[in-house]
C-alpha cells in the first residue's frame, strides 16, 4: 500500500439498499480508513424519540469521525437517517467537532458519470455542494478503483471542514420520502 495522505476516521452514510457498496467501500479502502459507521441493527429506534436517535448517532458513532462520506444511490436522498447523519456530522459541539463531508455517486445512480441533479442527492448534502467555495464536494465512484484517489478526496474533505462554514439550517427530515425528487419538498 502506498498511502500519500493520512488515515482518517470515517463515518459512512448510505441507504440500506446500497449496503453492498458500503461493504465494498470499506473493504477496498482497507487500511486507508478507520470505519466508524453504524451497521444494520445497531440502533433499535422502535421506541425512541427522534432526538434520542440523533443523539445516539452523534455521540456513539460520529463523535470520533473526522469525515462523513455519503454513498449516493438512487434513493439515498429519501432516507431520514441519512439526513440525520449528515446533520449530526455538520454540528460543531464542545465534545464533537464537525466532520468534513464528501458525497460519492454510486454507479447505480441515474446521474453517475455526469453533472448530478442536486435534487436527487440528500438535500442537506446538496446545500453544502454549491457556491464558489463549497463545504462538500461530489465525486463518482471511481472506475477503475483507486484507493489513493479516494484517500485524497477524504483528506480534502478533512481540510475543508475548517474553511467554509457548512449549511446545516435545513429542517431535519421527520420521515422518509417517497417522492421522485426533493425540490420544493419539506419533510
Amino acid at each position: 500500500m502506498s498511502r500519500k495522505t493520512p488515515r482518517h476516521n470515517i463515518f459512512i452514510s448510505f441507504h440500506e439498499e446500497d449496503l453492498d457498496c458500503k461493504e465494498q467501500f470499506v473493504r477496498l479502502m482497507g487500511d486507508y480508513i478507520v470505519n466508524k459507521s453504524v451497521d444494520t441493527g445497531n440502533i433499535d429506534d422502535t421506541d425512541l424519540k427522534t432526538d434520542r436517535v440523533r443523539q445516539i448517532i452523534r455521540e456513539e458513532y460520529i463523535k470520533d469521525a473526522t469525515v462523513t462520506i455519503v454513498l449516493i444511490g438512487p434513493y439515498t436522498w429519501r432516507r431520514k437517517h441519512v439526513d440525520w447523519e449528515i446533520g449530526a456530522s455538520l454540528r460543531e459541539t464542545r465534545t464533537n467537532p464537525r466532520c468534513g463531508l464528501l458525497g460519492i455517486l454510486l454507479p447505480n445512480h441515474s446521474d453517475y458519470g455526469k453533472q448530478p441533479n442536486l435534487h436527487l442527492i440528500p438535500p442537506r448534502l446538496a446545500d453544502n455542494c454549491t457556491g464558489a467555495d463549497p463545504y462538500a464536494l461530489l465525486h463518482n465512484w471511481p472506475k477503475p478503483w483507486s484507493s489513493d484517489a479516494v484517500a485524497d478526496w477524504i483528506h480534502q474533505a478533512f481540510v475543508r471542514r475548517r474553511g467554509t462554514d457548512p449549511d446545516n439550517s435545513r429542517t431535519p427530515f421527520a420521515k422518509n420520502s417517497t417522492r421522485k425528487h426533493w425540490q420544493g419538498w419539506q419533510s
